[in-house]
């Protein structure tokens, strides 16, 4: 391996590869869905390549693998090759692999080296440098919540929490509990030392209300980086889950009666000049951009929601009062509110989007969510009065099923402008496709109340 390839490995990946020879690169990149998609290629043949190919079509693929006819329509669906090149900042360990492995996310341009406007990751770029544009520097904080499972391999069967080391199933409503925590011991030392080698540092692991719920949260930082790290962390949480003979989903509704996942969502925003935070003024009052912040999120957020909540299973998540909101108001404190101000001094001031399921894909739940955002800040939009109390006695005003809130968002130019219009032309005509072999399937329910009832 040449010694040009090494010095542009990120420390992790140097310190994994300390006295060891490298003998894998994946070479990957995120479809629409967040699956990594691309090749393995020998360490040697990974040196001397500059780029690979794969074709566009990966972004048109349904999660059940069909496809939705979203080729351009003057070519048809020739399936082009795209051009795949690397960004060695994403270097990381893969260190549940049998040999020295490392991942590299890559990005996708067209063969006159434009970004493919749909792939994921180049639509977060996008929206990052509409910002840069401006003058801002957009910095999120993700919070990541999942579930570990018993073994499912019958999808007729209801998903099971896993048991843990006391030899008891994962008990409910035990958020915070240590000795929860305790019980899938094992499982999270993997997710540590996972982390660990890849170089991601987890700012905590705790339990949340569901049975086998948990979160971690990451520290803040830039959108791409920290979109990376959840897509990545996606990975390594599943393959720790798989060493201890149990599933990690991050559905956004596996167990029905318990609380969905979700993606929270922190952002702020610094003025590159000054390097202050936007949302506080000089004494540490709430700026105007603050308040334009929060107003971009209630008015363009319900346009969103296809994005943040990208299967019909997203749904069941918003219930009244199961820990997910219902609707857009917002509130200091209080996880009532879709929209929620944490407790910080002014330098940390930031705006808390709690919309968004653990099933999005990271660098498009991401990208809409800074979208909404900038979006206010551009139009100067004002924000309902604070919320005070519990949100859940208000209104809801979320779209509750996938075909509404496509509906919303093919009427949403000024959203498409942001991420693109052809990103929003290829997401709906997938996400519809989907959304209609969805409809042909006949559920449990409707086989136990209406064969012999209707």
């Amino acid at each position: 391996m040449s010694d040009d390839f090494l010095e542009k490995l990120p420390p992790a990946a140097m310190a994994y590869l300390e006295g060891r020879r490298l003998d894998e690169v994946e070479c990957i990149i995120a479809d629409l869905p967040g699956i990594a998609r691309g090749k393995a290629v020998p360490a040697s043949k990974f040196a001397r390549q500059q780029y690979f190919h794969l074709p566009d079509s990966i972004f048109y693929q349904t999660i059940t693998g069909d496809w939705g006819e979203a080729a351009d329509e003057h070519e048809g669906f020739i399936e082009r090759d795209m051009i795949l090149r690397p960004d060695y900042s994403t270097a990381t360990a893969a260190p549940w692999t049998g040999d020295w492995t490392l991942q590299v996310i890559h990005d996708a341009y067209d063969r006159k080296g434009n970004p493919i406007p749909y792939a994921p990751r180049n639509v977060l770029k996008r929206v990052v440098a509409l910002y840069e544009a401006q003058g801002w520097k957009p910095v999120v904080a993700p919070e990541m919540e999942f579930y570990l499972i018993a073994r499912n391999l019958d999808p007729a069967k209801a998903i099971e929490p896993m048991v843990g080391r006391s030899g008891r199933p994962a008990a409910a409503r035990q958020a915070y509990s240590m000795t929860a925590v305790d019980e899938f011991g094992p499982v999270i030392d993997d997710i540590y030392d996972f982390a660990e080698a890849q170089g991601f540092e987890i700012d905590g692991i705790t339990q949340e209300g569901g049975a086998g719920q948990l979160e971690i949260n990451l520290r803040h930082g830039s959108p791409v980086k920290l979109a990376d790290e959840v897509f990545y962390f996606k990975r390594l949480i599943r393959e720790a889950a798989l060493r201890h003979n149990c599933f990690a989903t991050f559905m956004a509704k596996p167990i029905a009666d318990e609380p969905g996942s979700a993606m929270h969502v922190h952002h702020s925003i610094i003025d590159m000049e000054t390097g202050q935070n936007l949302f506080a003024g000089p004494q540490g009052g709430e700026t105007d951009a603050f308040y334009h912040y929060i107003g971009g999120l209630q008015h363009h957020l319900p346009s969103a929601i296809a994005v943040l909540a990208p299967y019909v299973n997203s749904y069941r998540r918003y219930v009244k009062d199961h820990a997910a909101p219902i609707n857009l108001e917002w509130g200091r404190d209080n996880r009532t509110t879709g929209i929620r101000i944490p407790l910080s001094d002014p330098p940390a001031r930031r705006v808390e989007n709690r919309l968004a399921g653990m099933d999005c894909n990271p660098y498009l739940g991401i990208a809409a969510s800074l979208a909404c955002g900038y979006l206010g800040l551009m139009e100067e939009r004002r924000p309902t009065k604070q919320y005070r109390g519990d949100a859940y006695e208000g209104e809801g005003d979320i779209p509750r099923v996938m075909g509404e809130a496509l509906d919303i968002f093919d009427e949403a130019k000024a959203l498409h402008s942001v991420l693109g219009p052809d990103f929003a032309r290829v997401y709906s005509i997938v996400k519809r496709t989907e959304y209609e072999e969805f409809l042909q399937v006949i559920s449990p329910w409707e086989r136990e109340h209406l064969l012999l009832n209707v």
